[in-house]
């Protein structure tokens, strides 16, 4: 659709940006936190760039009045952040540490207290270490009732400030790259296993939603997805045929049990014909009906596309952590589909596609098939940021990178897509897992690096200011 005019930003569009505890927090073992499976796997030689850490991150937790101030000062409307789990219990479950509780309840009340709404995530990743000792986490079902206690506890202490939740975020992320690539904790490789650790995890999502409408009934909640919309290479049938497969698989094995609370059939073929399914037990069917979102939460940061995959074809490649443009390999599943890359896109130093239009495919397909209001909870660019003399960062790259992606959002606004808001990843620069901190994605320039001891001075960069205009103008400048 090519639109003559384009409709306006609702005028409750809320316009934010959004965080992870981990990975801006620090104070990993202050005031009664304990230990999560991320405190752990970092310290492992060779797992994250040059041997960063959260350890300190960006000191958020000690330096959140001052971060919160500067969102104030752009005019920031909303902010998601997650809560560290082991900070609230430091077993995972048992006895609530209370001073975790405080930190939150004060983060909340000084967000509103400059009239920002605070989205609060429930999980972004960072598992208490003892559950992992205990019972292998995600690997058990006790999980689900665990993390369902953990939730109702944020429910009852924040419920009645804070109206907008995310339950899960990025579980096809953190599945996969704990249980398919090793690549995040706990590290292992099992086909099998994540396929019922993805399981156990709807279940969790599910349990936790449905215990949602008892303490917060006027408020919203729904899990956030890491969307790739997958693209053939050609229009071969083969290859069409392959970006299905990608879809059903990477998207809708997701997707369909957050809106439907039912497993794609084709998919579910799939992986019971290998051996893969899940095990589904006496109760789970009706307990994932229940679980039912009242939006579909999207971090959007690139398409992906796909082409003919031969049984005997390519399956795991490397993937680019370093910042090396070019590093990045192809990957696949044998009979399925095989990644390919895009000649038509331009791509960022760590080979992510640049694909504004993706972005509005995302939003049709979501809203086409779920018919779910879209918070986009997570969408920016990961880029090397030079603070220049004088404190400046002028990072036009970025600005050029939401400038087009906002245009998108707005043609997928004019195409019918309900949604309700943007959160930018980030606000401020933060610990970027596998990456350390060269990738930079905030408003905000933070002096924090691998190498030595920084002063961690927070410092506006350009698209600070562009930011804020776009927010004062309900983006009719765009």
């Amino acid at each position: 659709m090519i639109h003559k005019k384009l409709e306006p930003f609702p005028s409750k569009f809320m316009w934010g940006s959004a965080s992870a505890a981990y990975q801006v927090e620090g104070a990993w073992d202050e005031d009664g936190k304990g230990p999560s499976n991320w405190d752990q796997f970092v310290r492992i030689p060779g797992k994250t760039f040059k041997g960063t850490t959260g350890d300190t991150a960006v000191d958020h937790y000690h330096r959140y009045k001052e971060d919160v101030r500067l969102m104030a000062e752009m005019g920031l409307q909303t902010y998601r952040f997650s809560v560290a789990w082991s900070r609230i219990f430091p077993e995972g479950k048992g006895e609530v540490n209370e001073k975790g509780i405080q930190f939150y309840s004060d983060l909340i009340d000084e967000l509103i207290k400059n009239k920002i709404e605070p989205i609060l995530t429930i999980y972004h990743w960072d598992l208490p270490q003892a559950l992992q000792d205990e019972y292998g986490g995600w690997e058990s079902r006790e999980i689900v009732q665990d993390f369902t206690n953990y939730s109702v506890t944020l429910f009852k202490h924040f419920g009645d400030r804070v109206k907008y939740w995310v339950s899960l975020n990025e579980q096809n992320i953190f599945t996969s790259f704990g249980y398919r690539t090793a690549l995040h904790p706990p590290g292992v490789k099992d086909e099998k296993l994540f396929y019922q650790v993805n399981h156990h995890a709807n279940l969790a999502n599910a349990s936790a939603i449905k215990e949602f409408r008892k303490y917060v009934p006027d408020g919203k909640i729904g899990p956030s997805f890491a969307y790739s919309p997958s693209y053939a290479a050609s229009s071969k049938p083969e290859d069409i045929l392959s970006a299905e497969n990608a879809e059903e698989l990477n998207a809708h094995w997701w997707l369909d049990i957050y809106a439907w609370g039912t497993y794609p059939q084709v998919a579910w073929k799939y992986l019971e014909r290998k051996g893969l399914a899940p095990t589904v037990e006496s109760g789970d069917a009706a307990l994932l009906q229940e679980g039912q979102p009242d939006f579909m939460g999207l971090n959007y940061y690139q398409t992906t596309t796909f082409e003919k995959n031969p049984l005997d074809g390519v399956s795991e490649g490397k993937m680019n952590t370093s910042g090396k443009k070019g590093t990045t390999q192809d990957t696949g599943v044998p009979g399925l589909y095989k990644t390919v890359k895009n000649e038509h896109l331009e791509r960022t130093n760590w080979d992510w596609n640049i694909d504004p239009t993706g972005l509005r495919i995302a939003l049709r397909r979501i809203t086409n098939r779920y018919q779910l209001p879209i918070l986009i909870s997570e969408n920016g660019l990961g880029e090397y940021d030079k603070l220049e003399e004088g404190d400046v960062v002028n990072d036009d790259y970025r600005i050029h990178y939401l400038h087009v992606h906002l245009k998108a959002i707005q043609e997928a606004i004019s195409d019918g897509a309900d949604i309700l808001g943007y959160c930018t990843w980030s606000f401020t620069d933060l610990l970027s897992w596998l990456n350390g901190f060269q990738k930079r994605y905030g408003f905000v320039y933070v002096n924090q690096h691998e190498e030595g001891n920084h002063d961690l001075r927070r410092i506006k960069k350009k698209s600070y200011d562009w930011y804020k205009e776009v927010i004062e103008t309900n983006g009719s400048k765009l």
